[in-house]
């Protein structure tokens, strides 16, 4: 059965939920969508500016929602 929330939704929600996942992890977490659909949907959020995809270590694409990224980066500073 077809979800109602909007894909945009999933996907924010699986990232935010995993603190970051890679590409292929979230296809996983959403099996009723294809791979293209979220990979249109990421690309289109990064270009929003919603979510920060980045290479990680074995060529895999990972996301992250922005403001994780500044925890991260604080958190570091900090120390």
């Amino acid at each position: 059965m077809a979800s109602h929330i909007p894909v945009t939704d999933r996907i924010l929600g699986a990232v935010q939920r995993a603190h970051g996942c890679d590409l292929d992890s979230l296809a996983d977490s959403l099996s009723d969508l294809s791979w293209s659909q979220i990979f249109l949907e990421v690309d289109r959020l990064s270009r929003d500016g919603q979510v920060r995809v980045t290479l990680g270590t074995g060529g895999r694409y990972m996301i992250r929602l922005p403001d994780h990224d500044r925890v991260s980066e604080s958190h570091l500073v900090r120390s």
